[in-house]
């Protein structure tokens, strides 16, 4: 398992998105109303945002790796990671189970979504066996008090109240990835009505979707350029 998930961790940005392109493929429906299925999805990203977002305003561990390969400089053990050892795998899946529900496919739901069970599950022994060997018993300690996936919730308001929230770290590192999931929860849907004939007589709907993907572009080049003009470098401390 280990040697797939570093394999996976060096290669998932050219491969994860194949999988991506299913959720645009023709399949059986999983509800028969679309509009349904895509309000569902909507709700269950907005859940697994809200984990990525509480995790690294907190305490932000980079899930980049170095040279493509997995790497940490530190051990992150504050924020969500003192509750979950990875929240943002957590949050990632959950995520991409929003948009497969909203993109109304069995065909999705049955292949990409097992694939990505199993390629973050290969991924997490990779990191572990890593931060095994870069930290030894402080890691093993770690994991003896902080469970895998399962979050722990005794503790969480100690937590959230003795740490500062960085909003400029979560617009930096999430404007990207939250465009690109909520870009496609409006594509998908705009399929959906295609498929079924309903974009000249739902035009309500048309207007609705293309103009929540203005305003989701237009958010996303006002956090890239704030990025790029240094506006959400972090201030330093008093």
């Amino acid at each position: 398992m280990i040697p797939i998930g570093n394999f996976l961790f060096r290669f998932r940005n050219g491969l994860f998105p194949l999988f991506y392109l299913l959720l645009f493929v023709p399949a059986p429906p999983l509800f028969a109303d679309y509009r349904l299925a895509a309000v569902l999805g909507l709700a269950v990203a907005l859940l697994g945002q809200s984990l990525r977002a509480i995790t690294i305003g907190l305490d932000y561990i980079r899930r980049g790796g170095r040279n493509r390969q997995v790497y940490a400089s530190r051990l992150v053990s504050g924020g969500l990671f003192a509750h979950c050892r990875n929240p943002l795998y957590v949050g990632n899946f959950t995520v991409l189970l929003g948009v497969g529900l909203a993109s109304n496919s069995l065909l999705f739901l049955g292949v990409a979504i097992p694939f990505f069970a199993f390629a973050y599950w290969a991924i997490i022994a990779a990191e572990e066996n890593y931060l095994r060997g870069k930290f030894g018993a402080e890691y093993d300690d770690y994991c003896a008090r902080v469970n895998r996936l399962l979050p722990r919730f005794s503790g969480m308001a100690e937590t959230f109240a003795g740490m500062q929230f960085n909003w400029r770290r979560l617009i930096s590192a999430e404007y990207g990835a939250t465009y690109i999931w909520t870009a496609a929860i409006v594509l998908v849907t705009l399929k959906n009505a295609w498929l079924h004939h309903q974009i000249d007589l739902d035009r309500p709907l048309l207007w609705s979707l293309a103009g929540a993907l203005g305003v989701l572009t237009a958010l996303y080049f006002s956090a890239r350029f704030a990025k790029k003009g240094g506006l959400l470098a972090e201030q330093p401390a008093d």
